[in-house]
């Protein structure tokens, strides 16, 4: 027997259907968010931002997003490397404080925060391709990923299974790994997602990091092309670096950073790529260069290509306008300015990211922005695209209303903070810190390791003024015009550490260094002279040994 409801009965039950009704919809509008991630792919090489490479057309795919959604210019990592750039994106936090300071770096899975959330909220996780985070990614209900940096050629995937964590895996023989991770995403999509939920699933390729092994079909490309070339590539200004990087009379010039050329005696793309011994210095370098810059680009375009895919089947499926789609790096990249390789460096090529976002239901197409945005602040506004608040524990903040205006909202962030902490490792960069304006980057280059074992460089100062000199040649911390910015910048990064609780206390052997240095006068200027000197016998016995 139906039921007669009249009355203000029959308007609450209204107002409550209609309510529901409501909650539904919103639920069902709620974006897809598709994070796409490639392993050191520079903004310089993103057609889209308009670099020397940019007539080389390396990325029509990835440009779409930028013309299409809105394209930031201003987008930086923390630290420059692999594993904690991860973690700052996976936990919304500085490496400081989720402790993940290098390669080393662990994240368990009770801390994979943004798998976490978007699960809270209703989403379909899923994570792969590299993963490099060392512990399973169990926060996610679907992963496949590569152990570790994984292989480019017949990759082995990590997958879950009847045994324990690492020992479920799959193998693609004969694949490529850009190939073989667009396959992995687009067969989740047909046979993995439960349509009754929107998915929110982290794409990250291997491509384009070294040592650059590209699949063979990209062998023709660009192979008559001479490849743009960074003019600070070859000749340095003489007040480009500091102590830190060149030493008291350019003496670590060959021993800091390495080089494409042959300046390093280390670590060199002339040795690494085998380029002819018999060929002069100038020769060399350029050879290097070039088959550095090809590799790395056919590499590039196997991203790009397979992005393609996957672009074209969310359109077939009719899900692409429904996706947040959102591309970048985990870090920057050198790619033979100043004559060095790698990332690392608080360098604007290096700790700049590509990053691009498309959702044309709220996104206008075509947006540029130069809002300063970290890669700690991703987490905070995915979610906030999923409708979920910022959890109290993530120290980043949403920028999701500056994607859809491209301008910044009241009291955003003014300033960018670095700090790299691999002292010296693989790449001989000096461990160092720093802050990073609209038009001004200041470096503390402290030069010390964990412990008291590790060598020390020589601490020093730089600071570059980014709109008069965008390619950061001239240092300008002795300048005595820029005194009064010096301290207004030493001030800000002191007051960053502090609100971000990098207080030292974790490695406080480096923080007595830093607070000896941090008023460089010519006491401080002779004592890192001295070390100066002292790294240098060390490396030049180290040099010896190599030889032997």
């Amino acid at each position: 027997m139906p039921i007669k409801v009249t009355g203000f009965a029959a308007v609450f039950c209204f107002l409550t259907i209609a309510s529901v009704l409501l909650v539904d919809a919103s639920a069902d509008e709620r974006p897809n968010v598709l994070y796409i991630m490639s392993d050191d792919h520079t903004s310089q090489a993103v057609g889209a931002y308009g670099s020397r490479l940019a007539g080389l057309n390396p990325t029509p795919t990835i440009d779409r997003l930028a013309r299409e959604g809105v394209m930031f210019e201003n987008a930086f990592c923390t630290n420059s490397i692999c594993s904690p750039s991860r973690a700052c994106v996976l936990t919304g936090q500085y490496n400081h404080i989720n402790g993940v300071y290098d390669l080393r770096g662990k994240v368990p899975a009770d801390q994979q925060y943004l798998a976490i959330e978007m699960k809270k909220a209703g989403y379909q996780t899923a994570m792969i391709g590299k993963w490099h985070l060392k512990m399973e990614p169990g926060a996610f209900e679907h992963y496949c990923v590569l152990p570790g940096q994984g292989k480019y050629f017949n990759p082995e995937f990590r997958v879950r299974g009847d045994q324990k964590w690492p020992k479920n895996t799959i193998k693609f023989e004969g694949m490529h790994s850009v190939d073989a991770i667009t396959n992995l995403t687009i067969n989740w999509l047909k046979e993995g997602w439960d349509r009754e939920r929107p998915f929110f699933l982290m794409h990250h390729y291997k491509s384009p990091h070294d040592y650059f092994e590209y699949a063979p079909r990209y062998e023709s490309y660009l192979a008559d092309t001479e490849i743009p070339e960074p003019e600070n590539m070859w000749k340095r200004d003489p007040n480009f670096g500091s102590l830190a990087t060149r030493g008291e009379n350019d003496e670590l010039v060959p021993h800091i950073g390495t080089s494409i050329g042959r300046r390093n005696p280390r670590r060199s793309y002339a040795a690494d790529f085998k380029i002819d011994p018999e060929l002069s210095d100038e020769e060399a370098k350029r050879a290097a260069y070039n088959v550095y810059l090809k590799a790395y680009l056919r590499c590039v375009k196997g991203v790009d290509d397979n992005l393609k895919r996957l672009f074209d089947y969310l359109t077939s499926i009719g899900q692409l306008d429904n996706t947040l789609i959102i591309y970048t790096g985990d870090q920057g990249f050198m790619l033979g300015e100043h004559d060095y390789q790698d990332k690392r460096w608080m360098y604007e090529e290096s700790q700049r990211m590509p990053f691009l976002v498309r959702y044309p239901k709220s996104i206008p197409a075509g947006l540029k922005t130069d809002a300063i945005i970290e890669n700690v602040d991703f987490a905070p506004t995915m979610l906030a695209f999923a409708g979920v608040k910022t959890p109290d524990y993530m120290q980043g903040e949403s920028f999701k209303e500056i994607c859809e205006t491209g301008k910044e909202t009241p009291g955003w962030k003014q300033s960018a903070y670095y700090r790299y902490w691999m002292h010296m490792a693989h790449h001989d960069n000096p461990g160092h810190v720093g802050i990073r304006t609209k038009d001004y980057k200041l470096i503390f280059y402290y030069g010390a390791g964990y412990g008291a074992k590790d060598v020390r460089t020589p601490p020093a100062w730089e600071l570059y003024d980014l709109k008069k000199d965008p390619s950061e040649n001239v240092n300008q911390y002795d300048n005595p015009n820029y005194g009064a910015i010096v301290e207004s910048l030493k001030r800000q990064l002191a007051a960053k550490r502090t609100k971000i609780g990098d207080t030292g206390a974790d490695y406080p052997e480096i923080e007595g260094v830093i607070q000896k240095f941090w008023d460089y006068g010519t006491a401080e200027k002779a004592e890192s002279a001295k070390i100066s000197n002292q790294f240098l016998r060390h490396r030049t016995n180290e040099l010896k040994q190599m030889k032997k």
